[in-house]
């Protein structure tokens, strides 16, 4: 390599493999039909949108996007917001599903595996590095800043690390590190998380972001294949393997995190439960919210539907039609009705003399008359009956809705029609 080529952004030779096959079985029925990366976000978003935008925006412009659960909207929204990739301009966008192409009966039996069976696409490709993301999580972050970290300091393998309290660590996997942040151990969930070197009651948990030399990873791909006790995983088998017998190095997020001067906080999140989800969409409709979706120089890109705009109609005493603290997305039509610290995706339309008070309200959704909704999460495409009010009694909204610890109903389409009968 050349030294003018070598001083290059060194994300244009990176290849992003996106892990996105999870069904994300904590969010209960939000991943009944779909898998946990194609959940809808932030109004128009889709969870997945974080990682590719974070890939697209360090410079990255070769992505391989691995599927498995229940992928079909999941591929409708890629095939639709991310085909602008050009093979002319040595730019490449995959969507590699589960199909048995290593042997008839076997779908991808762990994340390790769902590399492994695609090594000959990578491969072909000729990327020096692999930056190898989970789908499933909510972060701005800069993968070129990792990989320097990664060259620099001449790991095996470098692994994206958030600083967390120790006592709260237990449900990650956690790196013990040693003062210069070289890997020493990889805990799974311990229940006595190991402390930072001079920040003892602080721990550093995986992000689940690994970056790799493309053949390290695939002679190490290769021979857990061959290993027939692995579990064929990252944070099982690759990773320990690698911090015990090569070099592994901690990044840690602070040093890549994308923010403007209004976003105190590294600000990443795990939506994995209703709660969590209600609460990160709900925070969005914050004066300075922890996550700056308006920030143009980190665009967060999506398919971008061509729809009108938000309406609102009419201006009489009980029947005014208004939002505040709230985000509304295109083709909404509030008509008549109060929206207050609520998040409306694209096409929902909410009738007269009804309110929603924190609600995050996906696609398509139609709400009656006379309607009073609080804390909700409501399902793409469900029409809400004439005066239903939910968060008054918890006791008949939990008989009727799945109600979470928070007291937040999530409201699907087969819970609508129980109630019909």
């Amino acid at each position: 390599m050349t030294d003018k080529r070598r001083n290059a952004p060194l994300a244009r030779d990176a290849m992003a493999y996106v892990l996105a096959g999870g069904r994300g079985s904590r969010l209960l029925e939000l991943t009944d039909k779909r898998a946990k990366p194609a959940v809808p976000f932030g109004g128009k978003s889709r969870i997945i949108d974080f990682a590719l935008s974070n890939a697209l925006n360090s410079g990255i412009r070769r992505i391989g996007v691995a599927t498995q659960y229940k992928a079909h909207s999941l591929i409708r929204h890629m095939q639709k917001g991310w085909n602008f990739f050009r093979p002319e301009r040595n730019e490449s966008f995959d969507i590699l599903p589960a199909s048995q192409r290593v042997s008839e009966d076997q779908w991808y039996a762990g994340t390790a595996d769902a590399v492994y069976q695609n090594l000959d696409i990578i491969e072909s490709y000729g990327p020096r590095y692999i930056v190898l993301l989970a789908g499933d999580h909510i972060y701005k972050m800069d993968y070129e800043m990792m990989l320097q970290q990664h060259v620099d300091s001449g790991a095996d393998v470098t692994i994206g690390c958030l600083e967390v309290p120790r006592l709260e660590a237990s449900g990650f996997g956690v790196m013990a590190v040693d003062k210069t942040d070289r890997i020493v151990d990889f805990v799974e969930k311990p229940k006595d998380p190991p402390g930072i070197p001079g920040s003892p009651d602080w721990a550093l948990a995986s992000m689940g972001i690994y970056v790799f030399e493309t053949k390290l990873l695939a002679d190490e791909l290769r021979r857990d294949a061959a290993d027939k006790s692995s579990s064929r995983d990252f944070g099982k088998d690759i990773i320990p393997y690698l911090v015990k017998g090569g070099k592994a190095v901690a990044h840690r997020f602070t040093k890549s995190c994308v923010r403007t001067e209004h976003e105190p906080e590294a600000y990443w999140r795990d939506v994995g439960t209703v709660d969590a989800y209600w609460e990160a969409n709900v925070d969005l409709t914050d004066t300075l919210p922890a996550l700056d979706l308006y920030d143009q120089s980190w665009p967060i890109w999506t398919y971008s539907e061509v729809t009108p705009p938000a309406k609102f109609v009419h201006d009489m005493e009980g029947r005014r039609g208004y939002a505040t603290t709230s985000l509304v997305s295109g083709a909404c039509i509030v008509s008549g009705a109060s929206i207050r610290r609520s998040l409306l995706f694209t096409g929902v339309r909410v009738n007269s003399y009804s309110s929603l008070e924190e609600a995050v309200v996906l696609p398509q959704v139609q709400v009656g008359r006379n309607v009073s909704l609080k804390k909700v999460v409501i399902d793409r495409g469900v029409t809400i009956p004439e005066g239903l009010v939910v968060g008054d009694d918890p006791e008949l909204d939990a008989k009727r809705f799945r109600r979470t610890a928070m007291g937040v109903c999530l409201i699907t389409k087969p819970m609508i029609d129980k109630l019909a009968l």
